[in-house]
C-alpha cells in the first residue's frame, strides 16, 4: 500500500480493494496524470451546486465527502464518499447534478476536466470501462441504503452505517482493527440515516450500552466487529470486494 502511494500519491487508493488488481501500471500513470488542480478544502465547501453546469469531475485523495440534498428546511445526506472515491464521475455524462457535493471536514481533491475524460475514453476504453465500473459502486451502496434504512429501526440502521464506513475505509488502508477516526458528526449519521441528531444520540448510546461501539469526538471504538455487523445486518458483498461479487479478471474479456 505504501509503495503504491508513493508512486500514485494522487489516485493509489482509487479502486483499492476491489478493481484495482484489473488496471495496468499504464493506466493507473495515465490516472495519475490526468488528476490537476489539486486542494485541500475546508469543511462544508460545496465543491459542485444541484444544477450547476459541470466541466470537470474531483477526485477524493483524501477525505470525506457527502452528497447532498436540502429540502423542506432539512439536509438528506444521499452518499458518502471516502478517500480514493472518484466522486462525482457520473457528471460527466449528466453535466448538472440533482444534488449538491459537500466536503466534511478537511478534504484534499483533484480534478479531471472532462475533455480529458472523453480523450480516455475514445483512446483508452478498458480504463474507461473501470471508471465506469467506479460509478456503478456508487449506485451499489445507494441500493443498500435504500433496502437496509427502510427494513431496519434508527439503532441498527446506525450499526449498518458505521460498519460500512469502517470496510470502506479498511479497504483504502485508513481504518484500525479497532475503528477509525473521522469528522462525522451524530447529525452527519442522523442525514445519512434519515433520522434527528436525538434520535441518532439514542442509537448511538444504545450500541454504547450494548457493548457495540462507542462514537466520541469523531472516533469510533468498536468492542466486536462481527457484533457490530451483525446486529446492523451488515454483508459487505454489495461493496464489491471479497465475497460473491468479486471481480478477477473478468473486466478483461
Amino acid at each position: 500500500m505504501t509503495a503504491e502511494l508513493e508512486r500514485y500519491p494522487l489516485t493509489g487508493r482509487f479502486l483499492r480493494g476491489r478493481l484495482r488488481h484489473a488496471m495496468s501500471e499504464r493506466e493507473k500513470a495515465i490516472l495519475e496524470d490526468s488528476v490537476v488542480d489539486v486542494r485541500t478544502l475546508d469543511d462544508g465547501h460545496c465543491i459542485l451546486a444541484r444544477g450547476e453546469l459541470c466541466g470537470r469531475s474531483t477526485m477524493l485523495i483524501d477525505g470525506f465527502i457527502a452528497r447532498a440534498i436540502h429540502e423542506h428546511d432539512r439536509r438528506h445526506i444521499m452518499g458518502l464518499q471516502v478517500a480514493g472515491d472518484f466522486v462525482d464521475l457520473h457528471a460527466y455524462a449528466l453535466k448538472r447534478l440533482d444534488h449538491d457535493v459537500v466536503t466534511i471536514g478537511s478534504a484534499t481533491v483533484g480534478t479531471v476536466a472532462h475533455e480529458r475524460l472523453s480523450e480516455l475514453t475514445r483512446t483508452e476504453p478498458h480504463l474507461a470501462r473501470v471508471l465506469w465500473f467506479s460509478t456503478l459502486l456508487d449506485a451499489a451502496v445507494h441500493r443498500q441504503w435504500l433496502l437496509k434504512f427502510g427494513q431496519l429501526k434508527a439503532n441498527r440502521r446506525a450499526a449498518h452505517l458505521l460498519a460500512e464506513i469502517w470496510h470502506r475505509l479498511d479497504m483504502v488502508g485508513l481504518a484500525r482493527p479497532t475503528g477509525f477516526h473521522t469528522p462525522l458528526t451524530q447529525t452527519d449519521l442522523a442525514d445519512m440515516c434519515g433520522t434527528t441528531a436525538v434520535h441518532m444520540n439514542r442509537a448511538i448510546g444504545e450500541l454504547r450500552r450494548i457493548g457495540l461501539a462507542d462514537f466520541r469526538r469523531g472516533t469510533l471504538s468498536f468492542e466486536d466487529r462481527r457484533r457490530l455487523e451483525e446486529y446492523g445486518d451488515f454483508d459487505p458483498t454489495y461493496l464489491y470486494g471479497e465475497g460473491a461479487l468479486h471481480i478477477g479478471d473478468e473486466l478483461n474479456k
